[in-house]
């Protein structure tokens, strides 16, 4: 078995990449509230006025996909980019 440690196991590297990420994860939620305000504009425009309900909805459910997402996105990328995918796999052992 390999002893082999990931980059989050280091203090200041686990600071430094959580920061990354949110500072990624800010940046997504900006992304998300443009395409909130774009989605009900054009809903707005092709249905006409929409009640506070849809209004409330589409926006809630603009953001939650799109942060969704890009924390997904972003966790992936964090453990592949720290070697935190490398160090798991290779407590695995030799699969046969």
């Amino acid at each position: 078995m390999n002893d082999q440690r990931s980059a989050l196991d280091d203090p200041d590297y686990a600071r430094f990449a959580w920061s990354r990420f949110r500072r990624i994860l800010a940046w997504v939620g900006l992304i998300g509230v443009i395409a909130a305000i774009v989605s009900v504009w054009a809903l707005g425009r092709i249905y006409g006025p929409l009640g506070w309900v849809a209004t409330l909805a589409t926006i809630g459910g603009v953001i939650a996909t799109v942060l969704m997402a890009g924390a997904l996105m972003g966790l992936a990328f964090l453990s592949s980019g720290t070697g935190y995918d490398e160090s798991v796999d290779d407590l695995g052992g030799d699969p046969k």
